[in-house]
């Protein structure tokens, strides 16, 4: 059965069935019927335009769950206009420095843009509405980021990531101030100490962590439309241009520079099991633990594979749902990260240059999620042939049903 294989192994196609069949109440969305119109229309354009984040927003407790959609849908628009190639620079410049303004003009809108996601900066007055209605202290934390994230965009318009000092201070910009402003959020929300915002490096990691990865993956959707994110400092020293390393012949050079970039990726991840060991809340754990360990689990299937260069490279679906099922509680993410470290070290080459660099890391990560062999082997769940088999079958043939959840949760919003 393509299907079965295409879902992936045992394990993975057994907890799509236990998600079909419950397991997603515990991170799938709490809907809200009584919401304003204005807001309906804000998670409507959150599901429309977020990939991987909408389910975990909306799943937050309380009015948090409201100020980070909202600040989800400013970010958007921000980085709608930042992308938009056709908004010549005399005009892109000014909008991005002066963006966090037009949160308080009522009528403020932008009709020019040809991105996708443009429906967040044709309709932005619903956002902003949205956003004044808003306490306080959301509103300043938002208006902040807003700010800062707009400078930091419009000073890497006309420069490219040069160094590896620059690579960070451009995730900084585009990532990592997202997860300071999140931190702050949830302080704010008082679901989380105050520390949970006070502490900016580790907020920021956890923003640069899965930045990075994106960027890593990214690399041919990005070459081929004329972006460039990976640091020149990398790939320098591997290739005369960084397009030159998807051709065939440069391919062990391309597979030098992707690994030197896992291997940096990777320094975040011990600021990550620090970070998510503060968090008390549940939804918060949830909504910050999910994107971190798909991130990781994305970072193990980039790590040495000649697809980053030649197509695209992504989890897989049973992986996806195996790992939102399992990534509620510190023990099991510690358990995650273990175990994607050890299939990237198990894939370390003898002569790949970044060797002892990834080594120390995964060594390092390895102490930081103090988890025993042991435990790694608990996480395999032992079911009988019979039951499997069965629940093989089921999960491939309600796989098609489940596909449509989204969409079902989705139009229920908008009622």
């Amino acid at each position: 059965m393509d299907i079965l294989k295409s879902l992936g192994h045992p394990e993975e196609i057994f907890n799509l069935f236990k998600f079909k069949m419950g397991g997603c109440r515990a991170v799938m969305p709490k809907l809200d019927y009584s919401m304003t119109e204005s807001l309906r229309t804000c998670y409507l354009y959150l599901n429309q335009t977020s990939r991987s984040f909408a389910a975990v927003i909306q799943a937050l407790d309380g009015e948090l769950r409201h100020a980070v959609c909202i600040f989800y849908l400013v970010l958007r628009a921000l980085d709608t206009v930042e992308d938009d190639m056709t908004i010549p620079l005399d005009k892109k410049v000014p909008m991005l420095n002066d963006f966090h303004t037009f949160l308080y003009q009522d009528e403020w809108c932008f009709t020019e843009s040809q991105e996708k996601d443009r429906q967040v900066l044709e309709d932005f007055p619903t956002i902003s509405l949205e956003f004044r209605n808003l306490a306080q202290e959301y509103r300043d934390v938002i208006s902040d980021i807003c700010h800062r994230m707009g400078v930091g965009m419009a000073e890497f318009l006309e420069k490219k990531v040069g160094s590896m000092k620059e690579w960070d201070q451009y995730c900084h910009y585009v990532a990592g101030l997202v997860g300071i402003g999140l931190s702050r959020l949830f302080s704010a929300s008082q679901l989380e100490d105050p520390e949970v915002g006070r502490d900016t490096e580790l907020a920021n990691s956890m923003g640069l962590f899965l930045q990075k990865t994106n960027i890593i993956r990214d690399y041919l959707e990005d070459t081929q439309e004329g972006r460039a994110f990976w640091p020149r400092e990398a790939w320098s020293q591997f290739a005369g241009r960084l397009e030159d390393l998807a051709q065939p012949e440069k391919l062990e050079s391309a597979l030098s520079c992707l690994n030197l970039l896992v291997t940096d990726a990777l320094h975040h991840v011990p600021d990550v099991i620090a970070y998510l060991s503060r968090l008390r809340n549940q939804s918060v754990f949830n909504f910050c633990a999910i994107p971190q360990v798909m991130a990781i689990a994305t970072l193990s299937t980039c790590y040495n594979n000649p697809m980053v260069f030649q197509g695209v490279v992504k989890i897989r679906k049973g992986q996806a749902v195996t790992l939102m099922m399992e990534a509620t509680n510190m023990s099991a993410v510690q358990t995650i990260i273990a175990q994607y470290s050890q299939e990237i070290l198990h894939k370390v080459s003898l002569t790949d240059p970044s060797r002892e660099k990834t080594l120390h890391i995964l060594a390092v990560i390895r102490e930081k999620s103090a988890l025993s062999q042991s435990s790694l082997r608990s996480r395999t769940h032992h079911l009988s042939p019979m039951y499997l088999s069965a629940a093989m079958v089921l999960a491939a043939l309600s796989w098609q049903y489940l596909s449509t959840t989204l969409s079902v949760l989705n139009t229920a919003l908008v009622r």
